[in-house]
């Protein structure tokens, strides 16, 4: 059992616990220059899948820490256009300036750049959402700005649609996986603090 309660992502009815990468993608609008913005953000140690249990009790902790002080605005009330991807700015952030925050900050504490992938994704009203997952030994955890739950990637109820490289996290992916929805049910997300689409 997980400290943080969080579920297992081990495989569930038949659902792989890891996100397949399945062809290369283009990146998303607004993530054109984001490895030259924060190379951090694209960097790709050599290394293993990072371990359960701690791991995931920082990254809750992170995840929690930023939903509840970061300020949800839209790229075009804070910037003027539709896509901006960057760590949050003096008015807060959507949901990729989350994403950035939170991969920064679990760098920073010791987590592996190689195990957190910037995923794009449509919601469960299938609108454009970003979030991180964190790539561990077990299988792949969502972490999102509509939810303080750390989650394994099918229990989000989500439909995966790129991410970045696990091999080389400066390139994309497609992954076209949905999370079955009978998985999802039961769980539900607060969504105080978001904006709906990636704007």
């Amino acid at each position: 059992m997980l400290a943080t309660g969080a579920p297992s992502a081990a495989s569930e009815g038949g659902v792989p616990p890891f996100l397949p990468a399945k062809q290369t993608a283009p990146a998303p609008d607004g993530a054109a220059k984001l490895c030259q913005t924060y190379p951090w953000a694209c960097a790709g140690k050599l290394a293993a899948n990072a371990t359960e249990g701690a791991l995931l009790d920082v990254a809750a902790d992170i995840n929690r820490k930023a939903n509840a002080t970061i300020p949800a605005i839209s790229d075009q009330a804070q910037y003027g256009r539709a896509e901006h991807w960057s760590l949050p700015g003096d008015l807060g952030g959507d949901c990729e300036d989350y994403v950035l925050y939170k991969k920064q900050a679990l760098i920073a504490a010791g987590v592996p750049a190689r195990s957190l992938l910037i995923a794009v994704v449509l919601d469960r009203r299938d609108s454009p959402h970003a979030v991180l997952i964190l790539r561990t030994e077990a299988g792949d955890y969502v972490l999102d700005n509509v939810t303080d739950r750390i989650l394994p990637w099918a229990r989000t109820g989500y439909t995966f649609i790129s991410m970045q490289n696990p091999d080389n996290p400066a390139r994309w992916v497609m992954v076209f996986e949905q999370a079955p929805r009978r998985l999802a049910a039961g769980i539900g997300l607060q969504t105080g603090n978001v904006t709906t689409a990636m704007d």
